[in-house]
């Protein structure tokens, strides 16, 4: 139980840091005209926190020995803080892409925002381990003593392998499917209460964490799987690529043109939890 404590506190202590950066980061470049810049770098910060929290929540998950309910609680409440927090940044390239398609991103401005969530996403992991190796909770002096191995969640049992032909195309098929419920869920809530929003969000990722999460990770998110997946035994890199970013792009296309298709093009796009007017 320690350890929980203490990840515990790592995790509230990541969320502050990080918020106090982005708000720093904002005051010191918006006066000088570089807002641009400023968005840049709160992009960077909440995808580095967004990794951060996601790595020390695995590692909770599959070596603190907890009750699933107990976990699921945790996800749902990481990302209401995250929708609270994030400041207009979107953290993952298949939103970075679709605000692109829809014009609300110049292309320059779409490169540079997924260059900087995966910038974040590599440095997340080496922090995060430089940490752990710090023996802080037994948790942590486990894993590091491990050598930070992880092993690839990719896998079937035997009521998918009856649908689905093979572990691979079972996990590119629930990515796919998460990530079009997700960007389904971004479309169609727009126009809600940023208040109930929030959690309305948070309540399906904890609902797809659920549903996916022993076939996949139930990740969605490019960039967020780089941190998190991509390190991992069981698969290989192009693996891992058919998975983590080939299906959620596919899935969020596949939403996006048919909403965009039923409601003969009048769909408006939807805005990051709790965007600020910044452009």
């Amino acid at each position: 139980m320690s350890g929980v404590v203490v990840s515990l506190c790592l995790l509230a202590v990541f969320v502050l840091l990080c918020e106090l950066s982005r708000r720093i980061l904002t005051k010191l470049l918006a006066p000088r005209g570089l807002c641009l810049s400023a968005v840049y770098a709160v992009e960077l910060v909440s995808t580095l926190q967004l990794c951060i929290c996601n790595l020390e929540l695995r590692l909770l998950g599959e070596e603190g020995r907890l009750q699933p309910q107990f976990c699921l609680s945790l996800t749902y409440l990481a990302s209401v803080v995250h929708g609270l927090t994030f400041h207009g940044a979107l953290g993952n390239p298949c939103s970075t892409l679709e605000y692109t398609y829809r014009g609300r991103l110049t292309a320059r401005s779409g490169v540079l925002r997924m260059v900087c969530q995966f910038m974040a996403a590599s440095v997340a992991r080496t922090m995060l381990q430089g940490l752990w190796a710090l023996g802080l909770s037994d948790l942590h002096l486990r894993h590091t003593l491990q050598g930070f191995q992880c092993i690839s969640p990719i896998h079937t049992d035997t009521h998918t392998s009856l649908v689905l032909p093979g572990p691979l195309v079972t996990a590119a098929a629930v990515e796919l499917a998460g990530a079009f419920a997700m960007q389904t869920a971004f479309t169609h809530t727009h126009t809600m209460d940023q208040r109930y929003r929030v959690h309305a969000i948070a309540a399906l990722t904890a609902t797809l964490t659920y549903a996916g999460g022993k076939m996949t990770g139930a990740v969605f998110n490019p960039a967020l799987a780089l941190s998190t997946q991509f390190s991992c035994s069981g698969h290989s890199f192009l693996d891992y690529c058919l998975v983590y970013w080939l299906a959620p792009l596919l899935g969020m296309m596949c939403s996006v043109l048919l909403f965009d298709q039923m409601l003969s093009g009048r769909a408006a796009p939807y805005r990051p939890l709790l965007a600020n007017k910044r452009k």
